[in-house]
């Protein structure tokens, strides 16, 4: 299973890769479960950012993101059906790895990728909301912490952890 056999390789996600990253999701937020629906609608939406990580032809994480209005956040589990026309920020809807995915530096490729998306159309602010304690791994990659009042609610209905965190970039 060496000499290649375990490589792991993020790609666009395709129309058939749905339910592997619903079950992926499943597995990996078991707290926060969402409908094979959910990952449709986004990859429907916007297929530019919904990534997909592969290891011998299984798919063992993914990353769905999308434009949306800063410092606001979509329900946990809910349908979008239209992106906002004013999108200002860039949106990182879920990221989720295997236990077999969590090393060598997999969700940092990720989000390099997701980077390049938002500053190709024309983003200079990420956003996501920050559960499972990964509020430091998000930090370390120039996410902050930022205290929306109207978004309290709502983050409670996500954890008792949820931070709706931002990173700015800078469109080079």
């Amino acid at each position: 299973m060496r000499d290649g056999m375990n490589q792991f390789v993020w790609r666009k996600m395709r129309d058939t890769d749905v339910t592997a990253v619903t079950d992926v999701a499943n597995s990996v937020h078991p707290d926060f479960p969402e409908d094979i629906s959910v990952f449709q609608d986004r990859f429907d939406l916007y297929p530019a950012g919904c990534f997909v990580l592969e290891n011998d032809n299984n798919i063992v994480g993914y990353g769905i993101s999308h434009p949306w209005a800063l410092d606001e956040a979509p329900a946990l589990n809910s349908l979008l059906e239209v992106l906002p026309p004013s999108a200002s920020s860039y949106y990182l809807h879920d990221v989720a790895l295997s236990e077999k995915a969590r090393s060598g530096g997999n969700a940092s490729k990720l989000l390099k990728l997701m980077v390049q998306q938002a500053q190709d159309d024309g983003f200079d602010a990420m956003a996501l909301v920050a559960v499972n304690g990964s509020r430091p791994f998000w930090e370390r990659q120039g996410f902050s912490v930022r205290d929306v009042a109207a978004l309290a609610q709502k983050l409670k209905s996500y954890s008792d952890d949820a931070h709706y965190m931002v990173r700015f970039l800078k469109n080079i």
